[in-house]
């Protein structure tokens, strides 16, 4: 029995739950920071040759040498650029203005510079094209033309975000660019091209495509 006054803790100290210090509180795992997409699009003129491999040190690829149904892309490449097709039936040429040479293809080893491209007549027909993102910058480098025609640069990011267009025309005869866009956005999303005949001014008014190369 108890004596009066005397606390029941200090009588039974064995029987007082033992106190734990606070566990401290664990910290949280860093979180990489949120991607902010970027989209930024520049035109100059094409250089008289262009040495993909120089240009495209993560990727690239190149058509009309192998026809209209094949390319030759970067042997080995990261195979973030994809041809996602487009509207109009595609032909091959070789009269392209400047020329296009690499060191590392598939199926085609190396090209000191060939002048083949790709090309589809008519008003809405053109070409679509998509670059994997990694999360960090990016540049492609796309190599286009026109013959007739006015054609239309459409440029967004799969997972929206900045948007940006540029038209290129030509009424008479031949036009090329070298259109230098720079990207960022989370990994697995994509930088979405469209390059297509806004307009026509001939029989055979026609956008086309050369190469693009990633680095």
């Amino acid at each position: 029995p108890l004596r009066p006054g005397v606390d029941a803790d200090a009588a039974s100290p064995g029987l007082r739950p033992r106190q734990r210090p606070p566990s401290p509180s664990a910290s949280p795992s860093p979180s990489r920071p949120a991607v902010v997409p970027v989209l930024t699009v520049t035109q100059a003129d094409v250089p008289a040759r262009v040495d993909l491999t120089a240009a495209g040190p993560v990727d690239w690829v190149h058509w009309g040498l192998l026809g209209a149904d094949q390319a030759v892309r970067k042997r080995n490449g990261s195979g973030a650029i994809r041809d996602e097709g487009g509207r109009g039936r595609r032909e091959s040429y070789s009269n392209n203005p400047e020329a296009y040479a690499w060191r590392d293809g598939a199926p085609v080893g190396s090209a000191g510079g060939t002048t083949s491209g790709l090309y589809t007549c008519g008003r809405g027909n053109g070409f679509t094209l998509a670059v994997t993102a990694d999360g960090e910058p990016r540049t492609v480098r796309l190599y286009a033309g026109l013959w007739m025609a006015r054609g239309r640069l459409d440029l967004r990011l799969s997972t929206g975000g900045p948007t940006s267009t540029l038209r290129m025309e030509d009424p008479h005869t031949q036009h090329t660019a070298e259109f230098t866009i720079r990207f960022q956005a989370p990994r697995g999303a994509k930088l979405l091209v469209n390059w297509t005949v806004e307009e026509s001014f001939g029989d055979c008014g026609n956008v086309g495509v050369q190469a693009v190369a990633l680095r």
